[in-house]
């Protein structure tokens, strides 16, 4: 027998061992599975001539496949990988470094990558299925996963991990990374305790929800702050004061789909000092536009944009997906509503930037006025590095806030 046809033999008389061992019937806990699972590796496979280290990565496959996410667990435990993809039985990608490659394992069946799709939708009290084929989840970890199943997906489930640091990202990484410099990270920091409404907008995969959470770790901590988001990401640690509020799907059964909206007005009788959205992506933008041009300053939130002017142009559009108005009456909300906009990119190099920082100015002639204070000025290339500083051009012009809060300036 092949060494290959012996090792799967081998997992499959253990698996069933395992299955007629496990006492279904209560709480099996995962030590007791480990023992158990030990106990069953040890005996069968001196019949199959395994070694050691078979015997171990055996007996880790097996536990995964039982209790944990399957061949996706290693992955999921890995340190070093942001992104996995799993694009059905066919093949699973991932993202390491920066860099997209093809892993070496797949699921064995359909079914089995279907059972692991509901079993991370059941832990989010949330369902997907034929009738909703497509749901956002998290995992235990904080990893953000985003599902879709046939018949919207052709090529069986598809499966999408972006994974976060177990550790958040700090100002101090961001300025080790060369994401920003130290001068911007101050001024920010100034804005962020201030009281200024920022808005950070990028590409996918700029690391917008990253440098919330830096931002958001500027809030002084006598503060109460309320997030709000889709799938809970934020890791706001360092707050004490903090409520966090996530969505909710509608399901068959006539449980209320909770939408960013609902929150949003549920936040303000909530007695917020700061909210801070996850991300604005529709209707809602009405709603947090209302709430920053209601006295709940020092609001911070995200949104998709090519740049700093298209998130304004972004932003009109999202309004009008919420609520009839006239572009005029749209682009004075903004204008009050909103001080500054952080843009962030990714350059060719895959790293991530900060690539300007704008100031709102306000509204003339039916325009939004906005006035640059930093930009990513390119200087060159070394090593396939893109080298360049995030430059100061312009200093603030509304104080205002500053001064109310005896910041120097």
């Amino acid at each position: 027998m092949r060494e290959n046809d012996r090792y799967e033999q081998c997992r499959r008389e253990i698996s069933a061992q395992l299955r007629e061992r496990i006492d279904l019937s209560r709480d099996v806990s995962d030590d007791e599975v480990h023992d158990i699972l030990d106990d069953i590796v040890s005996r069968v496979s001196r019949g199959y001539a395994l070694s050691m280290e078979q015997r171990n990565e055996l007996g880790k496959s097996i536990f995964h496949s039982v209790r944990k996410m399957d061949i996706l667990q290693e992955l999921i435990d890995a340190d070093d990988i942001t992104e996995i993809m799993v694009n059905g039985i066919e093949g699973i990608f991932v993202e390491k470094a920066g860099k997209l490659f093809c892993w070496d394992k797949k699921f064995e069946s359909k079914e089995k990558l279907e059972d692991i799709t509901q079993q991370i939708v059941a832990k989010c009290n949330r369902a997907v299925n034929e009738a909703a084929p497509i749901a956002d989840a998290r995992l235990e970890n904080g990893a953000r996963v985003s599902i879709v199943l046939p018949p919207v997906a052709l090529n069986g489930p598809i499966i999408t991990i972006r994974r976060f640091p177990d550790h958040p990202i700090s100002i101090e990484d961001l300025l080790s990374f060369g994401s920003i410099t130290q001068e911007a990270a101050d001024e920010l920091q100034k804005l962020v305790i201030a009281g200024y409404n920022i808005l950070i907008s990028g590409g996918t995969g700029s690391g917008k929800t990253t440098f919330l959470n830096v931002m958001s770790g500027f809030i002084p901590k006598t503060e109460r702050v309320i997030t709000i988001e889709d799938s809970a990401e934020l890791q706001l640690q360092s707050t004490p004061n903090l409520v966090r509020l996530e969505t909710r799907s509608s399901n068959e059964d006539g449980v209320r789909q909770i939408t960013i909206r609902d929150l949003i007005k549920t936040s303000l009788r909530m007695r917020p000092d700061r909210i801070v959205v996850g991300e604005v992506r529709g209707g809602e933008a009405i709603d947090m536009l209302q709430a920053l041009n209601t006295g709940h300053d020092g609001s911070l939130s995200t949104a998709h944009a090519n740049s700093a002017r298209d998130l304004l142009s972004r932003l009109e559009t999202m309004v009008l997906m919420g609520m009839d108005l006239p572009l005029a009456a749209i682009r004075r909300q903004i204008a009050s509503g909103v001080d500054i906009i952080v843009h962030l990119g990714r350059l060719r190099d895959k790293s991530r930037r900060v690539l300007e920082i704008v100031e709102v100015m306000g509204y003339e002639d039916g325009e939004i006025v906005t006035k640059p204070l930093y930009q990513f000025i390119e200087t060159g290339e070394e090593n396939g590095r893109v080298l360049g500083e995030l430059t100061a051009v312009g200093e603030l012009t509304h104080t205002d806030k500053l001064d109310i809060a005896g910041i120097k300036h």
